[in-house]
């Protein structure tokens, strides 16, 4: 499989993390979700490394790369305190358009880091219809209180910052490893993160209320990350990350077309021409990569 095809799989079954999540967060506090589902996606991770190759090459990985899988983890990790903490002081339609610009910011660091600047004209117009497209989808709620408290915009760059770094540091992690166990050893980190994040806010309580049917759907989502994680670390360790991500984005058109068919959401006209900007501009950078 080419990395621009697997790109395209990691965002399909991105697409449909998002729908299976939605169903599994009806009464289920989102950060205790995200602690069980990463479970799920631990367990998936280890056992696709152990069929793809033996587990004792582990011993052959450098500290090079040891460090960098950790420090992608932890990036994870920390983007996920940081976006939740700013979602806590400021208004949604406020964060979430700053934390989205991450994938901007990732491809920009690409080709200043790595050196990505073949058809660079295109990528930039591409990434430019992408962040565009983004702040058109998001729209503003009616009603929703406004916070005077700016630290909001703070944390929710740190966000955006750690979500761009968690790319990068995986991509140098990986060089030299494959990619489906290095995908397993940066998913322990998360699930520490995760699981701490939990501890802290003091919700270790709430796992044991989890209802049924939606631990199933919870379980689905995590089977669905894990696979869009596995596509995804592998393309960007065969391909170049300023394609990649902005690729990854078109989730987005998964889960819209998914989220209209299975709860009859629809799309403003100004949300449905942003979504066509991203799947331009994506579909621009994929052809002419």
């Amino acid at each position: 499989m080419s990395w621009i095809a697997a790109a395209f799989a990691a965002a399909f079954f991105a697409g449909i993390t998002s729908i299976l999540a939605k169903c599994g967060i009806k009464t289920t506090d989102s950060d205790v979700a995200t602690a069980l589902r990463t479970c799920v996606v631990l367990v998936f991770a280890w056992i696709v490394a152990a069929l793809s190759g033996p587990l004792d090459a582990m011993g052959a990985i450098s500290a090079r790369s040891w460090l960098f899988l950790l420090l992608s983890g932890l990036a994870t990790g920390a983007s996920w305190i940081c976006y939740f903490k700013a979602l806590s002081i400021g208004d949604v339609n406020k964060v979430v358009p700053v934390d989205k610009s991450s994938t901007v910011l990732a491809t920009l660091l690409a080709i200043v880091l790595f050196g990505e600047t073949s058809n660079l004209g295109v990528k930039l117009a591409g990434t430019a219809a992408v962040a565009l497209g983004t702040f058109m989808m998001i729209e503003k709620k009616q009603g929703g209180s406004v916070s005077n408290d700016r630290t909001w915009l703070l944390w929710a760059i740190g966000a955006a910052v750690f979500a761009a770094l968690t790319s990068l540091l995986a991509k140098v992690g990986i060089k030299g490893v494959e990619s489906n166990l290095a995908t397993a050893i940066r998913t322990c980190v998360v699930l520490a993160m995760a699981w701490a994040i939990v501890a802290i806010k003091g919700k270790l309580g709430q796992v044991r209320g989890v209802r049924r049917g939606e631990l199933g759907f919870l379980a689905a989502s995590g089977l669905a990350t894990g696979a869009s994680w596995l596509f995804y670390y592998y393309a960007i360790s065969a391909g170049q990350i300023s394609v990649v991500v902005q690729i990854d984005k078109l989730s987005v058109l998964v889960s819209v077309l998914f989220a209209f068919f299975a709860f009859g959401e629809k799309l403003t006209k100004k949300s449905a021409a942003g979504l066509a900007l991203i799947v331009l501009g994506t579909s621009a950078m994929a052809w002419w990569t």
